[in-house]
């Protein structure tokens, strides 16, 4: 049997819709607040933002440089926190005993420095396959081996990626907390559906950047009319408001793709591709 990506779907706008409530206040509180806190309280934001309306990828660069360098233990504490409250909105829509908020927040917390090991190993991965398909393609002095080197590291981390993005349920719902272990699972389960899922994640990544476009540009417009500060503080809310939503969403995803192919794993007589 292969992955459903409408049976995966209607899973997750189950457990979004039967989870509103309780999601609504773990990502307000683990991703809206913490998210719009940082837009209004970092002046290098605005820069960044600044930076991006030009359009130009050296001035965006210098601009995030600038923002990670002077603020990096601002992140770090983001990663973490945020980290923890998405194993716990995780372990709440999906562990079997029915936790109660309390649990899944204790679960979040215990399990978020296995998540983040499984999430430095994921990068460390991806990080030396690029380099090295990109760097032997630039060695060689030839632009089309190096655009070709590009274009095959892209597609390796894409394929890495959708291998290993079922980490984090497997970790806040299975409940494993060895990051290694966690990964192979990953990597396990999604076997012989790699290209299923992959397009299940493309096409709701497409569907998310158009709403959140038009979802930006309506309201920014909105708050652009009432002044400058305003507009700062519409952003930085409208951007902590997309960001919590877009977690919501991705959880629900994450573990109603999880629970299918955990039971397609566990059908008798299943053959499985590579």
């Amino acid at each position: 049997m292969k992955f459903d990506l409408d049976t995966a779907w209607k899973d997750a706008t189950g457990l979004l819709t039967r989870n509103l409530g309780l999601l609504a206040v773990i990502a307000g509180v683990f991703f809206f607040l913490p998210y719009a806190g940082i837009a209004l309280a970092l002046p290098e934001m605005g820069e960044l933002q600044k930076a991006q309306a030009t359009g130009n990828a050296e001035t965006m660069m210098a601009a995030v440089s600038a923002l990670y360098v002077g603020y990096w233990w601002v992140f770090l504490i983001l990663a973490l926190v945020q980290g923890a409250g998405l194993l716990a909105m995780l372990a709440l829509v999906r562990r079997r005993a029915n936790p109660t908020v309390g649990e899944a927040l204790a679960t979040g917390a215990r399990s978020v420095p296995s998540y983040i090991a499984a999430q430095l190993m994921q990068s460390a991965l991806i990080v030396i396959v690029a380099m090295l398909l990109v760097g032997l393609g630039a060695v060689t002095g030839l632009q089309v081996l190096a655009a070709l080197g590009g274009v095959i590291a892209f597609v390796i981390v894409c394929y890495i990626v959708t291998k290993l993005s079922l980490a984090a349920p497997v970790i806040a719902i299975e409940g494993q907390l060895n990051p290694i272990r966690a990964l192979q699972r990953s990597w396990s389960l999604t076997r012989g559906n790699s290209v299923r899922l992959f397009a299940f994640y493309l096409l709701l990544l497409v569907a998310f950047i158009v709403l959140s476009a038009v979802f930006s540009l309506v309201f920014g417009f909105v708050f652009a009319l009432a002044g400058e500060q305003a507009a700062l503080l519409g952003e930085a809310i409208l951007s902590g408001f997309v960001n919590a939503a877009m977690i919501a969403i991705t959880v629900c995803v994450l573990a109603a793709v999880h629970t299918q192919l955990d039971r397609l794993a566990s059908a008798p007589g299943e053959t499985l591709e590579a």
